[in-house]
C-alpha cells in the first residue's frame, strides 16, 4: 500500500474507485467519513495538502460539499486550514499522543471489561482483524498490519454496543493513525503487538473480560510511551 499525493487529480480519482467512494455522497458528513477512513488506513500522510479540485472530482461531489466535510475534519483536529495555502493533514505532537491514549484507555478498556455488552459477532469482528493483521505480516505489508490494528481496536470499542462510542472511536483512531508516521521502520513498531492482539482476542473468546482488559491496558501504556518517546526525540532533533 502506498500513500498519496493529495494534489494529484489522477491519483485521487483512482483512490475513490470502489469501496472508497461513498454510496451516497450527498452530505458533508458522508464525505468526511470517507476521508476519515483513508486516514485510518494510513493513505494520507501528515502534512499532505488536500487539493480541493482533486478531492471533489475523486469523490464526485461539489466543492461546497467537500468544504463542509473538511470543516468537520478540521473541527476534529484531523486537518488544518492554512491561509492562502489550502488544507493539510494535521501533524501531531507528543501532547496529542498523551491525550489520544488517555481517551482510548477510557473507551476501550471499559468496553472490553463490560462483558454484559459483548456479543459473539462483536468478538468475531475482533478475531477477523487479528487474522488480517497476521496475514499482512506474512507478506511484509506493515502498513496493512497497521490498518488491521486499527480495525482490531475499532472492534474492541464496538463491544460496548454504543453508536456514539463507535463514532468517537473512528475519529480518535483516524487521528492516531497520523501518529504512526514517526514510527519507522514500521515492522519494529507493529510486529510485537500482533501476538498481544491475538491473546486479547483469545481471552475474550474464553469469556475472561477482566484479563483481556488488563492486558489491553498494559498494551496501551506501552504503545503510548513508544510514540511519545519518538515524538520527543523528533522535536529535540528538529
Amino acid at each position: 500500500m502506498v500513500t498519496l499525493d493529495g494534489t494529484d487529480p489522477t491519483a485521487i480519482s483512482a483512490l475513490f474507485v470502489g469501496e472508497h467512494r461513498p454510496a451516497l455522497a450527498s452530505t458533508g458528513e458522508r464525505v468526511a467519513d470517507t476521508l476519515r477512513g483513508l486516514l485510518i488506513e494510513g493513505r494520507l500522510e501528515p502534512g499532505s495538502r488536500l487539493s480541493e479540485e482533486a478531492f471533489a472530482a475523486g469523490l464526485n461531489v461539489s466543492r461546497n460539499t467537500l468544504r463542509e466535510a473538511l470543516r468537520l475534519l478540521a473541527h476534529e483536529g484531523l486537518v488544518v486550514h492554512e491561509l492562502n495555502r489550502g488544507v493539510f493533514v494535521r501533524e501531531l505532537g507528543a501532547e496529542d499522543i498523551r491525550s489520544i491514549y488517555q481517551l482510548r484507555e477510557i473507551i476501550e478498556i471499559a468496553a472490553v471489561r463490560n462483558k454484559s455488552t459483548h456479543t459473539a459477532a462483536g468478538i468475531s469482528r475482533a478475531r477477523l482483524a487479528v487474522t488480517q493483521g497476521l496475514a499482512a505480516a506474512e507478506t511484509e505489508d506493515w502498513a496493512g498490519v497497521g490498518t488491521a490494528n486499527m480495525n482490531f481496536h475499532t472492534a474492541l470499542a464496538a463491544l460496548a454496543g454504543n453508536s456514539r462510542i463507535d463514532r468517537l472511536t473512528r475519529q480518535t483512531l483516524a487521528e492516531l493513525r497520523l501518529a504512526f508516521s514517526v514510527m519507522k521502520p514500521r515492522r519494529q513498531f507493529h510486529e510485537p503487538y500482533l501476538p498481544v492482539n491475538s491473546n486479547i482476542c483469545l481471552l475474550l473468546e474464553a469469556g475472561d473480560a477482566d484479563a483481556a482488559a488488563d492486558e489491553l491496558q498494559e498494551y496501551l501504556v506501552r504503545a503510548r510511551d513508544q510514540l511519545v518517546e519518538a515524538y520527543e526525540l523528533r522535536d529535540a532533533t528538529a
